[in-house]
C-alpha cells in the first residue's frame, strides 16, 4: 500500500530539551492514522516536525514520495498537505465567509458551498465575525479553510470532539491526534501511541481498541471516557 507520509527516526528538540526520541510512523494513502498518548507525550511536536514548523535534528520525512525533511512548511503544504493546529488559527475580525476566502484556491472538489454542506452551522453564521463564534464553530472554520486547499493529506491536532468522524468520511488520508482514544480507534485504520517521545505501540487500531487496559495505560484514556464515549 502506498504511503502518503512516512517518518523515520525523528529526533526533535526544543532548545536543549530532547522531545522526540526516534519516532517513526506511516500514514497510508486513503487511510486514517491515529496518534495517541498522554498530555506531554510529544504528539503536537511530532506534527510540527512533520510540517517543518519544528524541524527534526535527525531522521527522515517523506511526503507523497518526496523527501521533505528539510523543506519549509509552505513547500510541504503545496504537496497537498492540510494542517489544522491545536487552538484554531482564524481571523477574529473577518466574517466566516471572509475567512473561507483567505486560502488560495486549488483545483479539486472542495469549494465554499461544499464546506457549508459539511458544516451547515457555518453557513448559518457566515456573516458573523470569527470572534463571535463558539469554540466548536471556530474549529469547523479552521478545518473548512484547510479543506479548501483540497488536500490529499489532512493533519488534525485535537479537533473538537465529534468533528473527526465528519472529516474521515471524505476519503482524504488523515493523521489524527485526538484525546478521546475510544473515538479515535473506532474511526482509525492504524494507530500509534507515544509515551515520552517514544513510539510504544504501532499497529492496527482495531487490535489496540480490543485491549481496554492497554489503551487506558498508554493513551491516558480514563475508564469514564472509555465506557461513555
Amino acid at each position: 500500500m502506498t504511503a502518503a507520509l512516512t517518518a523515520e527516526g525523528l529526533h526533535t528538540y526544543y532548545g536543549k530539551s530532547h522531545i522526540l526520541h526516534g519516532v517513526s510512523l506511516e500514514v497510508a494513502e486513503g487511510k486514517i492514522t491515529a496518534l495517541l498518548g498522554r498530555n506531554g507525550a510529544g504528539k503536537t511536536t511530532t506534527l510540527r516536525s512533520l510540517m517543518g514548523l519544528t524541524p527534526a535534528r535527525q531522521g527522515k520525512i517523506t511526503v507523497f514520495g518526496q523527501d521533505t525533511t528539510h523543506w519549509p512548511t509552505f513547500r510541504i503544504a503545496a504537496l497537498g498537505v492540510g494542517y489544522v493546529p491545536e487552538g484554531r488559527r482564524i481571523f477574529a475580525n473577518l466574517s466566516v465567509e471572509e475567512n473561507l476566502k483567505v486560502p488560495l484556491e486549488r483545483g479539486g472538489p472542495w469549494d465554499i458551498p461544499r464546506i457549508y454542506q459539511l458544516f451547515p452551522r457555518l453557513e448559518e453564521r457566515k456573516l458573523n465575525r470569527g470572534r463571535q463564534l463558539s469554540g466548536g464553530e471556530q474549529e469547523m472554520l479552521s478545518i473548512g479553510r484547510a479543506l479548501l486547499l483540497n488536500p490529499k493529506l489532512l493533519i488534525l491536532d485535537e479537533p473538537s470532539q465529534g468533528l473527526a468522524p465528519l472529516i474521515v468520511r471524505e476519503g482524504i488520508s488523515v493523521l489524527l491526534v485526538e484525546q478521546n482514544a475510544r473515538m479515535s480507534l473506532e474511526i482509525a485504520d492504524n494507530a500509534y501511541v507515544l509515551d515520552d517521545g517514544i513510539v510504544v505501540y504501532s499497529g492496527p487500531a482495531r487490535e489496540l481498541a480490543a485491549d481496554e487496559t492497554r489503551v487506558r495505560a498508554l493513551a491516558g484514556a480514563s475508564a469514564e471516557e472509555w465506557t461513555l464515549a
